[in-house]
């Protein structure tokens, strides 16, 4: 497929959650096209096998490339990441920058030795994860908290909700008795509550998450690859799902009024 300066950046995660990673990228590159995708019909990822996570990983790849017109992919889902960025990258001839809990800056930052990592079932379970933890955070202690029903109810009932608040009440509590002073967000919706998570940990600990990371990378692969650079700066939205659900969702979490693309993969 032949590249040329104006075609978009595809962004997808199975969700919203990937939102975080949009605005982060738009800001270090605004001139640039964008196609976010929201896997609606298949969230969350993160209790599902990583076959299906797989499987669909690389459907969603293959139609921003082929129907977007994309000329690079950002897989801006931590789940999807562990399951599915390496076959993407062997199947398209374009860069892939994929997201994983941020466990390098992390352990850099720690003082006293404790990590804890909040993040979906499946990327903590997830060989990248223990690859992650072996290669960055050796003679560290990592406190993992899997947060089953986060994600999805982020999106379903919004951040300053009365059960995100009872999760963020059962998932937080653990990390902050393990004294981890640096905490990991390892799941792309978590930064809408990171405020409710910052509240819920002890006053000096750091919070980090990886959305101004893959932005840099973003950058940086697409001038290793030549690719050229520039658009208008629009951007684009399409789903699995239900679009009008994810348009009303989409005024809850940033206040974007836009038309939802329906996207039948």
């Amino acid at each position: 497929m032949s590249i040329v300066p104006h075609q978009p950046i595809g962004v997808f995660d199975s969700g919203l959650g990937g939102l975080t990673v949009l605005q982060s990228l738009r800001a270090r590159l605004p001139d640039e096209d964008f196609i976010y995708f929201a896997d609606t019909r298949h969230l969350p990822y993160g209790d599902k096998p990583e076959t299906f996570i797989q499987t669909r990983a690389q459907r969603i790849s293959a139609a921003l490339a082929e129907h977007g017109g994309c000329k690079a992919i950002v897989v801006a889902c931590n789940t999807a990441t562990a399951a599915a960025a390496e076959s993407i990258r062997a199947r398209l001839a374009m860069p892939v920058v994929a997201l994983e809990p941020a466990i390098k800056p992390a352990a850099a930052l720690t003082r006293n030795g404790i990590l804890g990592v909040l993040a979906t079932t499946h990327t903590l379970a997830s060989r990248r994860f223990a690859q992650l933890v072996k290669n960055h955070a050796a003679g560290t202690t990592v406190i993992t908290q899997a947060c089953p029903g986060l994600a999805e109810t982020i999106e379903a009932e919004g951040p300053g909700s009365a059960k995100v608040e009872t999760l963020l009440d059962a998932y937080v509590r653990p990390l902050a008795n393990a004294n981890a002073d640096v905490v990991v967000l390892g799941c792309t919706h978590y930064p809408w509550v990171k405020t409710g998570i910052v509240q819920r940990l002890p006053p000096e600990t750091t919070v980090v998450d990886t959305g101004e990371a893959v932005a840099r990378q973003l950058e940086r692969r697409l001038k290793e690859t030549g690719i050229p650079g520039g658009g208008d700066g629009q951007l684009r939205f399409a789903t699995s799902g239900d679009a009008f659900q994810v348009g009303a969702t989409l005024v809850r979490l940033c206040g974007i009024f836009m038309p939802v693309e329906s996207w039948m993969i």
